[in-house]
C-alpha cells in the first residue's frame, strides 16, 4: 500500500484574506493609475509644446532672414541714391581733381552695393531652404495637436472608467472585511503596506514565496495542519499551503 498524505482544507480566514488581498491589489493599481494620469497628460502636452516650439523656431529663422533682407535692400537703395548724387555732382564739376575724387567714391559705393547684393542672394537662398522646413514644422504641429487631443480624450475617458472601478472595488472591500477578526485584519493591513501588497502568500516546496526563505519544520507543520493562522518566521507574511 502507498502512503496518502491528507492535506487540511484552507482556513476560512485565509480564504477571506485572499479575496481581500485581491481587491486591495486592484485598488492599489487603480489609485496608481489615477495618480499617474496627470503626469501622462503633462507628458502629452509637453510633446505638443515641443512640436510647437520647433515650428516657432523655424518661423523665427525665416522672419529674421526676411528682416535682414529688407534691411539690406534699404541699405543698398541708400547707397544707390548716393551714387546717383555723386554722378550728378561729377557731371556738374569742372575740376578734374574733384571729378576724379567723385569717381573714386562712386566706385567705392558700387563695390559696397555689389557686396550687399551678394549677401541678399545668400539670404534669399537661405529663405528658400527654410521655407519648406517651416511648412513641415507647421504640419507636424497640426498633426501633433490632433494626435494629442485624441490621446488626452482617451486619457480622460480612462480616468472615468478607472474611477468607477475603484469605487466598485472599495465597496467590495468593505463587505469582504466583515467577519474578519480585528487583530487579524490589523496584521493584514500592516503587512499589505510593508510587504509590497503581498501579505498572504503560499507555501511551496517548504519555501515562503514572499521572501523565498526555507521555513522551519515547526512552521511547515502548522501551515500544513491548516488549524491556525501561521506567519513566516523570516518576513512575517501570512502563509497558506499552495
Amino acid at each position: 500500500m502507498r502512503d496518502v498524505t491528507t492535506v487540511a482544507p484552507m482556513l476560512p480566514e485565509i480564504q477571506k484574506l485572499l479575496l481581500l488581498q485581491d481587491r486591495d491589489q486592484r485598488i492599489r493599481t487603480f489609485k496608481t493609475e489615477l495618480k499617474n494620469a496627470p503626469l501622462e497628460r503633462k507628458e502629452l502636452e509637453a510633446r505638443l509644446q515641443a512640436a510647437s516650439l520647433g515650428a516657432e523656431q523655424a518661423k523665427a529663422r525665416v522672419r529674421d532672414q526676411e528682416l535682414e533682407k529688407k534691411r539690406l535692400e534699404l541699405l543698398a537703395q541708400g547707397k544707390r541714391e548716393q551714387i546717383a548724387r555723386f554722378k550728378t555732382q561729377q557731371m556738374q564739376t569742372r575740376k578734374n581733381e574733384e571729378f576724379q575724387a567723385l569717381g573714386n567714391e562712386i566706385n567705392h559705393f558700387e563695390q559696397e552695393v555689389g557686396k550687399i547684393e551678394d549677401r541678399e542672394l545668400e539670404i534669399m537662398e537661405e529663405i528658400e531652404r527654410l521655407t519648406p522646413l517651416l511648412a513641415e514644422a507647421e504640419r507636424n504641429v497640426a498633426e501633433a495637436r490632433s494626435r494629442v487631443a485624441g490621446q488626452i480624450a482617451d486619457l480622460e475617458a480612462k480616468i472615468v472608467i478607472i474611477t468607477d472601478k475603484l469605487k466598485a472595488a472599495e465597496a467590495e472591500r468593505a463587505t469582504l472585511t466583515e467577519g474578519i477578526d480585528e487583530d487579524l485584519l490589523d496584521q493584514y493591513n500592516r503587512l499589505f503596506a510593508s510587504k509590497g501588497g503581498n501579505p498572504v502568500v503560499p507555501l511551496e516546496h517548504e519555501v515562503c514565496t514572499g521572501c523565498h526563505m526555507k521555513l522551519t519544520t515547526q512552521t511547515l507543520v502548522r501551515v500544513k495542519g491548516g488549524q491556525q493562522i501561521t506567519h513566516c518566521e523570516q518576513c512575517g507574511r501570512i502563509l497558506y499551503l499552495g
